[in-house]
């Protein structure tokens, strides 16, 4: 379970909390209470755990009213063979911060849907963890992903139209 699920909760958790390292640690935690858990879905369950530990350290974040931050991974993943990696960086970082105040604009629902649909569950696994019945799942997937491209062109739109 691990090793199919690893990858897909840490990617779910970066875009929860935009650190790279605290998605890492807080999958490991997942994965430390799974030890102590015999579920009937075990990966709807991992996906669970995850949604509610990474909404704790959002809440945590603001209390702290520390700033959510991109990775230097991120970038240099980006950069890597640019000419310039200083202009690709740049870009890379102001493309992934217009891409999180997107998914910010999104209800919790809508963005917790498409999160747990791009780490690679299932409708049946998605609708388990949200509440949502499995045929709502299609179509909340839709509208998140309309509204996310609507939030992203506006920021986009907005920034062109500054610079």
């Amino acid at each position: 379970m691990y090793r199919d699920t690893y990858s897909d909760l840490v990617r779910f958790l970066h875009r929860k909390v935009w650190d790279v390292d605290r998605a890492q640690d807080l999958a490991q935690e997942v994965f430390v209470r799974a030890l102590d858990v015999d579920a009937a879905n075990p990966r709807a369950w991992l996906f669970t755990v995850a949604n509610n530990l990474a909404r704790d350290e959002a809440r945590a974040a603001v209390r702290r009213k520390r700033h959510l931050v991109l990775l230097k991974g991120e970038a240099e993943a980006a950069a890597a063979g640019h000419p310039d990696p200083h202009a690709d960086s740049l870009e890379q970082r102001e493309r992934m911060d217009a891409v999180k105040q997107s998914l910010d604009t999104l209800s919790e629902v809508d963005r917790t849907v498409l999160l747990l649909w791009d780490a690679g569950l299932n409708y049946d696994e998605i609708a388990e963890q949200t509440g949502l019945k499995k045929g709502a799942i299609g179509t909340t997937l839709a509208r998140a992903r309309k509204r996310l491209v609507a939030a992203y062109e506006r920021l986009e739109g907005g920034h062109v139209a500054r610079g």
